[in-house]
């Protein structure tokens, strides 16, 4: 089938979706935007298939932060010298600084209180060496693989999944790089991926918001609580993602969300 034909075609699809990804409870207003999508395919013709990510906790830590920052934040110290540090990204920058001593002492100490930032502090470390910044390439394509056969067996063609939202407070974005899980994983796997507005936060998502507490109970959770309190009538979006080189069927599967959510309205 040629580029327009899959971006015309009306054949019913076979959709992966999750609400949660195991890592970071989406916020209310996020959980509510990807039910209501879900229920809108379904009247629409459209299978729907339970997905969850692979090894979220192992992707993130051992090939995300370890692959953006394989020589421990060293680059990105040297890109930042000589120039004025947003106050916004302070509390995520500040860290790639301290000597590798003190951010293993830290992951040592952090562990029994809260054990994501403990291990997030030995991951900004990094790899090591160029043998294990080899054998890191080589896990990403690993994982690359097995997500792509996990979607063979679900037998799916496109995957719906939560976005950050709503937008959050001012000076929140280097505190909380946690619910990055939602997003940044399909960086990691090249999978093209969009996103589309489909609501906005109401008061009863504001109400549900105030019993948050997260999976983990930590501060990233209490953070994100903060983060996006009193965000009623801003977007809520979905993001919709498929297989790498199938950039038109993501586009098709945009279309169809928008298209039915604006039906919906009317």
């Amino acid at each position: 089938m040629s580029c327009p034909q899959i971006y015309q075609s009306s054949k019913p699809l076979r959709i992966g979706y999750l609400e949660c990804d195991g890592y970071s409870q989406p916020s209310p207003s996020m959980s509510r935007g990807i039910r209501e999508v879900k229920a809108l395919l379904e009247q629409a013709g459209h299978t729907l298939v339970p997905y969850s990510p692979l090894k979220i906790d192992y992707v993130l830590y051992e090939l995300l932060i370890k692959g953006v920052l394989a020589d421990g934040g060293t680059s990105l110290i040297k890109k930042l010298e000589g120039a004025p540090l947003d106050p916004c990204l302070r509390p995520q920058v500040i860290p790639y600084y301290f000597p590798k001593w003190l951010k293993k002492t830290l992951s040592f100490l952090l562990k029994p209180m809260s054990p994501r930032l403990a291990t997030s502090f030995r991951s900004i470390c990094g790899v090591g060496s160029v043998e294990n910044l080899w054998k890191q390439h080589a896990a990403v394509e690993d994982y690359i693989h097995d997500t792509v056969a996990e979607w063979r067996r679900l037998n799916i063609d496109v995957l719906l999944c939560p976005v950050i939202g709503p937008a959050f407070n001012f000076d929140y974005c280097g505190r909380i790089t946690s619910v990055l899980s939602y997003m940044i994983l399909y960086n990691l796997l090249t999978f093209p991926a969009g996103v589309v507005p489909v609501s906005t936060v109401t008061a009863e998502d504001e109400e549900e918001l105030r019993h948050y507490k997260g999976i983990y109970k930590d501060h990233w959770d209490k953070l994100f609580k903060q983060a996006v309190t009193g965000g009623e009538g801003l977007p809520v979006a979905v993001q919709c993602v498929a297989l790498p080189w199938q950039d038109e069927l993501c586009l098709r599967f945009m279309k169809e969300v928008e298209q039915l959510v604006k039906q919906s309205r009317e």
